[in-house]
This record gives structure tokens, sequence and C-alpha cells, in this order.
């Protein structure tokens, strides 16, 4: 393993809003498949950092490789410079900050500039040095359900029962991450939509969420913009839904997702994401307060 080692002051811990928290996307990338190129400026991204946690995100997630389908890789002295200008400005300006990488060299960079979560879209699988970053740093993990990487991801899209395998291959995951010495209440995991899975495997995903969350470790659900929601909604006959018009289908997996008990959701545009997210919140809150009213009543007609 290169680069420098975790330093600095405790990290915080994973941020536990009383909603559904929102993990904002920051692509310092030129070929992400929905933002690549926007955000390859460093005013720019600050910008857009800067934006996104006014408009409420939890959590600004910044990635400088890009990880859509047969995309190329970059090396890690690429990415390291991709990610830490914008990772080192906005955690110095009090924006929490994780960074999206594979890679336990930029993990560890990124952490001495500021980042307080890493977001492995490996689960922890592509570099085998990532376990001792993460456990030595003592920061949150996000270990998202992996098979490959984006050249050859697809053709592994094979499974006798998806949610099913995917559950069993994370909690394989956060074993292996637990006897490195990561802590479990440190942990996250995310099924992975999309990667090394078909249309149909994420819609089924989506609809077994409450299995997920029956593990008891926090899932994060990162479906915003992707190609299974431009499918659904393409013109009868046409091509794919483009990217910038799937917000709509973005926001109702947010509603699926807040409902199902979900720790967090990854999303391209923050405000939307979080007005459903709030909605939801109160109208769950009315619910429960109108279920103990019945009760309440009749604990003071007894009193009286």
């Amino acid at each position: 393993m290169t680069g420098p080692p975790p330093t600095g002051p405790p990290r915080p811990g994973l941020p536990r809003p009383d909603r559904c928290a929102v993990m904002g996307v920051l692509n310092v990338t030129p070929d992400s498949f929905s933002d690549g190129g926007r955000y390859a400026d460093l005013d720019a991204a600050l910008a857009h950092g800067r934006q996104m946690w006014a408009d409420g995100a939890d959590l600004i997630d910044v990635g400088g490789e890009s990880t859509r389908p047969g995309a190329d890789r970059v090396d890690a002295g690429e990415e390291i410079r991709r990610v830490l200008p914008a990772i080192r400005g906005l955690a110095g300006e009090g924006v929490l900050v994780s960074v999206d990488t594979m890679r336990a060299a930029v993990a560890a960079a990124a952490i001495a500039a500021g980042a307080a979560v890493v977001n492995d879209v490996s689960g922890g699988l592509a570099d085998p040095d990532m376990a001792k970053v993460v456990a030595e740093a003592g920061v949150p993990w996000i270990l998202m359900h992996w098979r490959g990487h984006s050249r050859d991801m697809q053709r592994l899209a094979t499974y006798d029962d998806v949610v099913a395998d995917v559950k069993r291959e994370l909690l394989r995951c956060v074993d292996d991450a637990v006897a490195a010495g990561v802590s479990t209440d440190r942990i996250v995991i995310d099924p992975g939509l999309g990667f090394a899975k078909t249309a149909e495997h994420s819609w089924l995903l989506l609809a077994s969420l409450p299995e997920l969350v029956a593990t008891g470790l926090p899932v994060l659900i990162a479906a915003s913009r992707k190609s299974f929601l431009g499918v659904l909604l393409a013109e009868p006959g046409g091509p794919p839904r483009p990217v910038r018009e799937r917000e709509d289908g973005t926001v109702a997996t947010t509603v699926l997702a807040a409902l199902a008990g979900v720790w967090g959701v990854r999303v391209h545009e923050v405000r939307r994401n979080l007005d459903a997210i709030r909605v939801i919140r109160e109208a769950t809150a009315s619910e429960h307060r109108r279920a103990v009213r019945p009760e309440e009543r009749s604990e003071r007609g007894a009193e009286q």
C-alpha cells in the first residue's frame, strides 16, 4: 500500500439524522455516467458540494474514478489528484465528506485530507489493504455488493436468487471487515443496484429492502439516475430516458427506501429527494401519533 497514513483528530461517526440520511454525489471525473466533466474543475466542484450541503445533504460523496459499466480505470495517483483538493476544501469548511474509492491508497490520502467516511463500491474486495486503512482510521465503511470491475461486471450478473445471494455475499464482506478490526457499528451495506445486476435484479432488490434492513446493519441505496430507471421510463419502442430526465424516478426509489427504513440514499439532486424523505417522516410520525391517542385517552379516563 502507498500513500500517507491516516492522521489528525478522531473522525466523526456515521451521520444518523432522525430520518433517512441523504448522501450527495460529487463526481470530480471527466467520464461519470450522469455528470462526468461538470465538476472536474475545482471551483465548480467546491461550489456544487457547498450547494448540496446547503440543501441539506448529510454527507458529500467525492469520487474520482467512474464505475459506470465499461469504464476504464485510472491509476491511484490520478484518482488522488482528482479527489484531494475537493475533499480538503469542503472538509476545511466543516462539510462532512466521504470518499468514493476502492483503493486503500486513495482512502488513506482522503482520510488524511479530511474525509470522514469511506464508500467502497467493491465491498473491500478490490484492495486487500483497504480494511487495514479503515480499521486504523476508525471511520465508517460503506460496503457495496460487487463482483468485478466495470469492464467485466455485467457478464457476472448471474444469480440463483438475487436477494439471497447479494445478502449472503454482503454479509461475508462484513465478516471479513470485522475480522480485520473494523467495528460493526461503523459498517454500512449497499446492495449495489446496477453493479453486476440486470434491471430485473435491481427491481427485485428494491422490492426486498426490508430483508436487507432486517440484517440490523445500516443500508445505503444508490439508485439515482441509473439505467434501470431509464429503461423503465422510456417511451414505447424508444431509447432509455436520458440521464437528466430520471429524477422523478429517482425520488420514487428514495420514497421506497425511506419507507423500508434504510439508513440513507445516495443521490445527485439533494433537495427533491430530501423533500420526499421529510414528507415520509412526517406522515409516518402522524400515523404513530394517531395510533397512540386512543390509548392515551383511555389512560386519562381511568385516572379520572
